[in-house]
This record gives C-alpha cells, sequence and structure tokens, in this order.
C-alpha cells in the first residue's frame, strides 16, 4: 500500500533530519549500490567453489591410502560447491536497493512506479502481441 503525499514527506522530513543529525549512521543503514554487492557475493561464492573443488580433488587423491577419509573430504568439498552455488544464484532476485549517491545531508529522491492490478502472463503477452501487430501495421 502507496504512502500518501503527507506520510511521505514526513518520512523525508525524518530522513533528512536523520541525516543532519548522524550522517554516518544514517548511510550505514543505505543499501549499496544492487551491482556492487551482486559482483561482491559472486567473487566470495567462486572463491568458496573453488575451495570446495579442492576439498574433492583431495578427497579423491586421499581415497587411495584411506577409503573413509576420502569419501568423507570428498563429500564435504561437494557439500561446499553445493552450497557456494546456491549463494551466488541466490541474490539474483534478493538484492534491491536504493544506491547511495545522495550528497551529505540530502535525502536521496524516491522512485515511485504507479502499479495497476496485477495481470496474468497470457494477458501481458496478448498486450505485447497486439502492439507489435499495431506497429507492422502501421509500417
Amino acid at each position: 500500500m502507496p504512502l500518501s503525499e503527507h506520510e511521505q514527506r514526513l518520512l523525508e522530513q525524518i530522513e533528512q533530519s536523520l541525516y543532519a543529525e548522524d550522517p554516518k549512521f544514517a548511510r550505514s543503514w543505505r543499501t549499496k549500490d544492487p551491482g556492487t554487492v551482486r559482483r561482491n557475493t559472486l567473487v566470495r561464492a567462486l572463491l568458496v567453489f573453488v575451495v570446495g573443488l579442492a576439498a574433492l580433488l583431495a578427497g579423491v587423491i586421499t581415497l587411495n591410502t584411506s577409503t573413509v577419509a576420502g569419501i568423507a573430504l570428498g563429500a564435504a568439498g561437494f557439500l561446499v560447491m553445493l552450497g557456494a552455488g546456491w549463494y551466488g544464484l541466490s541474490t539474483r532476485q534478493r538484492v534491491r536497493g536504493v544506491p547511495d549517491t545522495a550528497p551529505r545531508g540530502v535525502a536521496a529522491p524516491r522512485r515511485t512506479r504507479a502499479r495497476g492490478p496485477r495481470r496474468s502472463l497470457s494477458a501481458r503477452l496478448e498486450e505485447r502481441w497486439e502492439r507489435r501487430q499495431d506497429d507492422n501495421g502501421m509500417r
């Protein structure tokens, strides 16, 4: 449910006063750039994946000398690789933030998008098809 204009103004005033009183604290609560967060997460996931791969290979190498240790190390490496893949892919849709580009003491402008009622996929595809047909007929 969107906020009314009065509530939005009050929220902006509170945000501006927070920036004026303690800008360091206010910036610490703002979300970082989503692209940077995704990139950092993917780098971390890749590093953990490589560690899991090394553990898996160590398990295969150890398998000749100690069967139980080799299987345990290989299974642990596989689970680490699986977890790293899940962690790397988990940020695809989850990260939604406001970039911290506002100058000191000024709140970043809020982008609001008017949302109508949610339509089904088939209704949206039909609308796109009709627009495409109309555009082709005009040419």
